[in-house]
């Protein structure tokens, strides 16, 4: 596993460990009130003269740190779950700092479109559920080119995540991916209709915020991707 995914997967682990053990619920309150992505931390029409702790720097720091927030060790458990084979794929293939700029990016994303669709909402959003599916997104890209880490004549080394990816819209064409979008779209929309929470928690699934690093993720891997993309044919040239 690349040491940046076992990182963050300590660091989600270290802070919710912190926060249970060793703050109390009124300093969990705070804490939370500091790093958490508020959606009324945005409408000063609601804040009167007090407003929420951090002022401006917690609008801004807000849309990442939010991420490595979680509701309970199930929550860390399901997000790390889902970032070893995911965060793992996007980690060979990007590096540690690209990596960790996607991570960031799909993050804010995923906060910016729950501020759409919940402004004034007082409930804090927290979760790497974002990032998470920025990584699924990205890793679509290039996992079932052939020779990749899902292709027909895969390989077990490091080159098969280094694969040339498939232009966008070319990617999109894809059956395999076709199927794995009205799946995941799916699901999420599901969680918005018919499932209120997570199991064992009262935390009500962002599913808005997933959608959002999904299509994030899914746009922006070009940006970040350091392997170049399939060469188109040129014309030949004559003398």
């Amino acid at each position: 596993m690349p040491a940046v995914v076992l990182s963050i997967i300590a660091v989600l682990v270290l802070i919710q460990a912190g926060r249970e053990w060793l703050l109390t619920d009124d300093e969990n309150l705070d804490f939370l009130l500091y790093f958490a992505f508020i959606p009324a931390r945005y409408d000063t029409s609601q804040l009167g003269t007090e407003g929420f702790p951090g002022g401006l720097g917690a609008q801004i720091w807000t849309f990442l740190t939010y991420a490595f927030l979680h509701a309970d060790f199930i929550h860390v458990g399901v997000n790390s779950i889902w970032l070893l084979p995911f965060g793992s794929a996007m980690a060979r293939r990007f590096g540690t700092w690209r990596f960790l700029g996607f991570f960031a990016v799909t993050a804010i994303a995923g906060a910016a479109l729950h501020l759409l669709t919940h402004p004034r909402e007082l409930l804090p959003m927290i979760g790497a559920s974002a990032s998470v599916s920025g990584l699924m997104a990205g890793s679509l890209r290039f996992v079932f080119e052939n020779g990749g880490p899902l292709g027909m004549f895969r390989t077990n080394d490091e080159t098969a995540y280094r694969v040339p990816a498939a232009p966008l819209l070319v990617a999109l064409r894809d059956p395999r991916i076709i199927i794995f979008l009205v799946a995941w779209f799916g699901l999420n929309l599901l969680f918005g209709i018919g499932v209120p929470s997570l199991p064992g928690t009262e935390q009500s699934i962002a599913w808005q915020a997933h959608i959002g690093g999904f299509v994030a993720g899914l746009i922006l891997f070009a940006l970040f991707d350091p392997v170049p993309p399939h060469s188109e044919s040129k014309p030949t040239e004559h003398a």
